[in-house]
């Protein structure tokens, strides 16, 4: 699904919740390519042939009530807004840093997790967060929600916390890698 058209309607439909049209015609998935994207510069077949593809996916599901069509999300489709979410998450860098330090840390059990922590792991390098220890990382921007957001994913929430401090003994090699200034 690398479709540009495909995640623009995923992401629509998640935003908004649902499309509705009355379904007065049978070229309902035209006229709600037609009502939605009005005005916008996308090719209502292509729009109506995406739709339908979603559909044939079981990404979206269509259904008629009392002369209302509805297009909404099924389970898979906002399994796949996750998947759109986790590959473009990213931590924004701040103009000025706030000398305040994120310091992630977590104790996920071997047993039960060992594929949720190394994939954790994985995307808290590609998020270039600084690991300090096996289970200890430190970002120095705002990033709350992308870890909540990984933990929910990774369903590991008991497992992780974030502490906030104003100070690492020792900051050096942190302070080099994200490239603040020396206190």
């Amino acid at each position: 699904m690398k479709n540009g058209l495909t995640k623009k309607i995923l992401w629509t439909l998640f935003i908004a919740g649902c499309f509705t049209i009355a379904a007065t015609s049978p070229y309902f998935l035209t006229n709600i390519a037609r009502a939605y994207f009005r005005g916008k510069k996308y090719n209502k077949r292509k729009v109506a042939k995406t739709l339908y593809s979603l559909k044939k996916s079981r990404l979206i599901i269509g259904m008629e009530r009392n002369g209302v069509f509805e297009v909404r999300l099924t389970k898979e489709g906002r399994k796949m807004i996750k998947k759109y979410q986790f590959d473009e998450l990213k931590v924004e860098k701040q103009k000025v840093w706030d000398k305040k330090w994120r310091i992630l840390i977590f104790d996920i059990p071997e047993e039960s997790r060992k594929i949720a922590r190394e994939a954790l792991r994985e995307k808290l390098k590609r998020l270039s967060f600084y690991q300090l220890q096996e289970s200890v990382w430190v970002c120095p921007y705002p990033c709350e929600k992308e870890i909540k957001f990984l933990a929910e994913v990774f369903e590991i929430n008991p497992y992780i916390n974030i502490i906030l401090a104003d100070r690492i003994f020792d900051d050096m090699k942190v302070r080099e890698y994200f490239e603040l200034p020396k206190s």
